[in-house]
């Protein structure tokens, strides 16, 4: 078999198991450069922090073929848990919407597209909740995470945990993007 057809064969074998190489999911923000510092505007408000806890804008292009729903996540992988800790969950977004507004994760919702659903997050609240690492520890990483899914829905029950809609958006992801923020606070 010529090199040709090898290549021709191993091509289609990656198309066909969803590993084809097209292009990832573009996320971004006007409000957050990538691996650039949150500004006070998107940081919590309580636990020592004086941020006035808005979302900030978020948008995002280059979908998969076969896109039914999304999903947002904010997380923090540097969070002293073990788990590390979620600060926004959004899941049943149309796949028509291509951004959130600045203020979109407020605690009600009312910024989201209708049938949109906010998870409770580490923060014990289903809404935006924004950074606020411990005073002293080096500058945490704030994964903004959009991913494209297989479903039109997640059937989830009401307020579920961060984990179970994470396990539900594995499960049907087809694509994903993402950008980074950074936020620290000095001092003990």
């Amino acid at each position: 078999m010529s090199r040709k057809w090898i290549l021709v064969i191993a091509l289609l074998a990656f198309g066909v198991n969803g590993a084809w190489a097209g292009e990832k999911i573009q996320v971004g923000s006007r409000d957050i450069r990538n691996g650039h510092t949150i500004a006070g505007k998107f940081v919590f408000s309580r636990f020592g922090c004086s941020g006035q806890n808005i979302s900030p804008e978020i948008h995002w292009s280059h979908l998969p073929p076969g896109t039914k729903s999304l999903a947002l996540t904010v997380y923090d992988p540097d969070a002293p848990t073990g788990s590390g800790w979620w600060h926004w969950v959004v899941y049943n977004l149309p796949p028509s919407v291509r951004a959130l507004p600045e203020g979109a994760g407020n605690r009600g919702g009312k910024g989201l597209p209708p049938g949109s659903r906010q998870a409770v997050t580490d923060f014990g609240y289903a809404g935006y909740g924004g950074p606020c690492p411990p005073p002293g520890d080096a500058p945490h990483h704030y994964l903004f995470t959009v991913y494209a899914l297989k479903t039109s829905r997640l059937n989830l029950p009401p307020h579920p945990s961060p984990a179970l809609v994470g396990y539900y958006i594995h499960m049907n992801m087809i694509g994903e993007g993402r950008f980074v923020g950074r936020y620290g606070r000095s001092g003990k």
